[in-house]
């Protein structure tokens, strides 16, 4: 069993959008740990390769004009919302990927052969944030927290 004071980390994430990042507190003062690709801010891209590959971050965005239906991108604006919501419907016009109606009115994002909804989509992103603090602290990541984003 892992002790959460001497053996893992809580990592702070800013879950964005359009790119996330993630912090530790160091000395009493917030450090950004870089992902990776060794940048500040990770993409919050989902794709599907070609040959069926799950790609998160950078490496999925840089695919985007390429594979357009299977690069997932802005997941988080339809996340909590039902598929007749007037910005669900806005996104419906200007997003290159397939959104359907789900059960209940939900909004459902497909990739690949899947449907899922946008929290589904939103988590691969926090795994990836998740593994690439792992590998930069060199600790197991044991609890984290989100910033609580304002939406006027």
């Amino acid at each position: 069993m892992i002790d959460k004071q001497s053996d893992g980390v809580i990592i702070g994430i800013d879950l964005g959008t359009t790119n996330s990042a993630m912090a530790i507190v160091e000395g009493g003062q917030p450090k950004i740990i870089e992902n990776t690709e060794g940048n500040r801010t990770t993409p919050s891209v989902v794709a599907l390769s070609k040959a069926g590959e799950r790609l998160v971050g950078q490496i999925a965005k840089r695919q985007a004009v390429t594979n357009s239906d299977n690069t997932i991108y802005s997941a988080k604006r339809l996340m909590g919302r039902r598929f007749k919501d007037k910005e669900v419907q806005k996104a419906l016009k200007i997003l290159p990927y397939h959104i359907r109606e789900g059960n209940s009115g939900s909004v459902e994002i497909k990739l690949g052969e899947k449907w899922l909804r946008p929290s589904e989509i939103s988590a691969m992103v926090l795994q990836k944030l998740k593994a690439d603090a792992e590998a930069k602290l060199g600790k197991k990541v044991t609890d984290s927290t989100k910033r609580k984003t304002n939406r006027s």
